[in-house]
């Protein structure tokens, strides 16, 4: 069975433009471009696909989390698609970043973890230690 996040949003409903400079956490759903420069998180509603994408010209200093995401930009924070990322050939990315899928084009730089999301790792369990503590 798919997932209901599994096609990306085909259209962009907002732009944020180049020259334009935003302070402060974006929400939004939908789709959106980035052309400009983001002080914040942008943070895409986890009830519906988003597609999030950043032109060579984006700038992001924050946390992004959406669903589907093309970077060409750049990006300091962390950054988590849970369906699908694409970092292509001028993206940036300084923070660790989580993907469900990821493609990555030639000279795409990444300074952070990669890390891979998946049903088993998302689980989390905490296991007790038995016996008396060392000193």
């Amino acid at each position: 069975m798919f997932s209901k996040h599994s096609k990306p949003q085909n259209r962009i409903d907002s732009l944020i433009g180049v020259g334009t400079r935003v302070n402060g956490d974006l929400h939004f759903s939908g789709g959106l471009r980035i052309d400009g420069e983001v002080t914040g998180s942008v943070i895409a509603d986890p009830a519906k696909a988003s597609t999030l994408v950043l032109s060579e010209q984006a700038r992001v200093h924050g946390e992004i989390s959406v669903t589907h995401l093309v970077v060409n930009g750049m990006v300091t924070g962390p950054v988590q698609a849970s369906e699908y990322l694409e970092l292509q050939s001028k993206a940036k990315v300084t923070g660790d970043v989580r993907y469900k899928t990821l493609e990555i084009q030639l000279g795409a730089i990444v300074e952070g973890k990669l890390v891979h999301i998946n049903e088993a790792s998302e689980k989390v369990v905490s296991l007790k230690v038995s016996g008396s503590e060392s000193k």
